[in-house]
């Protein structure tokens, strides 16, 4: 009990100190519009009509869809393409390994800026600008070196002697590595499947350049609009919906959080 104590006493700072950011917003966003630039912390009234205001006036659920439409599109792309190259430097030898290894790890270095004008005009070219499945591929490549590099450090932790018990007992090299593998690499597939969806979620570069049409917008673009070019901003929607837009991903990882522990805890002799 005392050290439970003591724990919670070294966390409380911690802890304020990362909620901060979300309770100025949602604050803020409960704010009547007169109200906006009061400093004090508790309105007069608590104005919950904002987020139904937003709603309706920003297109927010649209904006809503379609990132949630793209961040999981790339996210199952990712660890589809990610598993059998993982698995390959894992488990294989075979020419060059460490220079893909090399090239895995530089790529990580690279801004979505730094080639934003090169793929602008690949999509010009493909006809496929404005297009969601696009920006979703396109966050596929980006992600793709995290996620090896995620899987593949993962991957080696898993004893090879589960595998060859499995071909001793007539199992194909794929069905070993569906029924046997896999499921003990739940846990690196859940952290690197939540990093990637929130990675796509929060990116603003891409979406910037590649959508053009407002029924195609991301969240991050939404919000852009509400603030951008604009004599005057009304920060109660601004704030009401940037609040809004991080509850989905606290959602998908505390959902996924309990996957990760039961991962965890699950040992290969279980």
């Amino acid at each position: 009990m005392k050290t439970t104590i003591v724990s919670w006493l070294v966390l409380a700072p911690l802890l304020a100190f990362c909620l901060f950011p979300f309770a100025v917003m949602f604050m803020s966003a409960l704010k009547p519009q007169t109200e906006l630039y009061d400093p004090r912390w508790i309105p007069s009234r608590l104005a919950w009509g904002n987020f139904i205001e937003m709603w309706q006036a920003t297109n927010f659920g649209v904006a809503l869809g379609n990132s949630l439409y793209i961040s999981t599109v790339s996210t199952a792309l990712t660890i589809l393409c990610a598993i059998p190259a993982a698995y390959a430097l894992s488990r294989m030898r075979f020419h060059g390994k460490q220079a893909f290894r090399g090239f895995l790890l530089v790529s990580q270095m690279l801004s979505p800026i730094v080639l934003i004008l090169g793929l602008f005009r690949l999509l010009v070219l493909a006809g496929a600008l404005d297009s969601k499945l696009a920006v979703a591929m396109i966050n596929t490549g980006f992600n793709m070196a995290f996620a090896v590099w995620m899987l593949e450090s993962y991957f080696s932790t898993i004893p090879r002697d589960l595998e060859e018990a499995a071909w001793m007992e007539g199992a194909s090299s794929t069905l070993s590595l569906r029924r046997v593998f896999l499921p003990l690499a739940i846990p690196a597939l859940v952290v690197t499947a939540l990093f990637t969806f929130v990675n796509t979620w929060n990116e603003f570069v891409i979406a910037l350049t590649s959508l053009r049409s407002a029924e195609n917008y991301t969240l991050p673009i939404q919000i852009l609009s509400l603030v951008s070019g604009r004599y005057s901003i009304e920060w109660h929607y601004v704030m009401a919906a940037t609040f809004v837009a991080t509850l989905p991903v606290a959602i998908v990882f505390a959902w996924l959080q309990r996957y990760l522990v039961t991962g965890l805890t699950s040992g290969a002799v279980k």
